[in-house]
C-alpha cells in the first residue's frame, strides 16, 4: 500500500486557543473624586466629622451593617447614605486602606489664621513634613494632649483628607490645622505673640527637659530624615534634644511628637 502523503491544502486550519481565561482581569476603575473634596473613611475619622457641626458631610457611602452602626450610636447623619457592599468602597480607595464600610464626602475645613489663635498653651509648628501617616499622627497625638494648633506649610504638606484623616483617627475635627505660605515669617509672627519656639532637633544644645519652657509655647518639628531646615533652625528661640538610654537614639517624627508633648506638658504643670 502507497504511503499517503500530507497535503496542507487538504488539512483543515486549526482554531487559535482562547486564552481569554488566563489574561489577567482588569483593575476596577476607581469614580473620579472631586477636586477640594476631603475623603474621610474608617469609624472614628467619620463619626467625629458626623458630630462635628463644622464639617460639611456631602455624600456618605456605608455598607449596611456600618449605616445600622451610625444609627445606633444615634449619630446625626446629614444625608441619606448610599448602601453598597464592601469592594465598592475598597475600590476609591489605596489597596492597604482600612475603611471599615464607611466613606464620607466632605467640603474641607476652614484654615484660621494665626492671628485667630489665642497666645496661650501649646501649637506644633511642622516643617515640611509630607508623609499623611505622620502627620495623621501626629494630630491624634496633639489631640490627646489638648495642643492648640498645627501651623503647617501650604506647600510640602499633604492634604487633610484620605491616609492622613485615618491616621487622625478623628483628631481633624479637634485640632486647627493653621496653613501658612512662609513658615519663617509664621514663626516670627508667633514670637511677636508672645510664644517661645522651641525646634526639636538631636544636635540641639540642651536636652528637651532641661529647656526653659513657658507658654505660650511653640515645639517645632522637622521632616523624618532631614529634619529642621536652617533657616527654622535660626528662627527658634531654643533646639532641645530628645535623650533616649537605647541604642537606637531616634524616633519616627510622630513618636517624637509625642514624646516632647508629654515631656513639655508636664514641665508646664509644674510651672502653673
Amino acid at each position: 500500500m502507497a504511503e499517503r502523503k500530507w497535503d496542507p491544502k487538504q488539512s483543515k486550519p486549526r482554531k487559535p486557543r482562547d486564552k481569554s481565561r488566563f489574561a489577567p482581569k482588569p483593575k476596577p476603575v476607581r469614580p473620579p473624586i472631586g477636586e477640594g473634596v476631603a475623603i474621610l473613611y474608617g469609624w472614628h475619622t467619620v463619626a467625629a466629622a458626623l458630630a462635628n457641626p463644622k464639617r460639611t458631610v456631602r455624600k456618605i457611602t456605608a455598607t449596611e451593617n456600618a449605616a445600622r452602626r451610625l444609627t445606633e450610636e444615634g449619630l446625626t447623619l446629614p444625608v441619606t447614605p448610599e448602601i453598597v457592599r464592601p469592594e465598592a468602597i475598597a475600590a476609591r480607595l489605596s489597596p492597604d486602606a482600612v475603611h471599615q464600610g464607611l466613606l464620607v464626602e466632605a467640603d474641607p475645613l476652614p484654615s484660621p489664621d494665626l492671628e485667630d489663635l489665642e497666645a496661650a498653651g501649646t501649637v506644633l509648628v511642622l516643617d515640611q513634613i509630607t508623609d499623611p501617616h505622620n502627620v495623621g499622627a501626629i494630630l491624634r497625638t496633639a489631640a490627646g494632649f489638648g495642643v492648640a494648633a498645627v501651623v503647617t506649610t501650604a506647600r510640602h504638606s499633604p492634604e487633610a483628607t484620605g491616609a492622613l484623616a485615618k491616621a487622625a483617627s478623628g483628631a481633624l475635627e479637634y485640632v486647627p490645622i493653621v496653613t501658612v505660605q512662609n513658615l519663617a515669617r509664621a514663626m516670627a509672627e508667633l514670637k511677636e505673640r508672645g510664644y517661645l519656639l522651641v525646634g526639636l532637633d538631636s544636635s540641639g544644645d540642651a536636652e528637651l527637659g532641661d529647656v526653659p519652657l513657658r507658654a505660650p509655647l511653640a515645639l517645632v518639628l522637622g521632616a523624618e530624615g532631614k529634619g529642621l531646615r536652617q533657616l527654622t533652625r535660626d528662627s527658634c528661640d531654643h533646639l532641645g534634644r530628645l535623650e533616649l538610654p537605647g541604642r537606637i537614639k531616634s524616633l519616627n517624627v510622630s513618636n517624637a511628637a509625642a514624646l516632647a508633648l508629654y515631656v513639655a506638658t508636664k514641665r508646664l504643670a509644674a510651672r502653673a
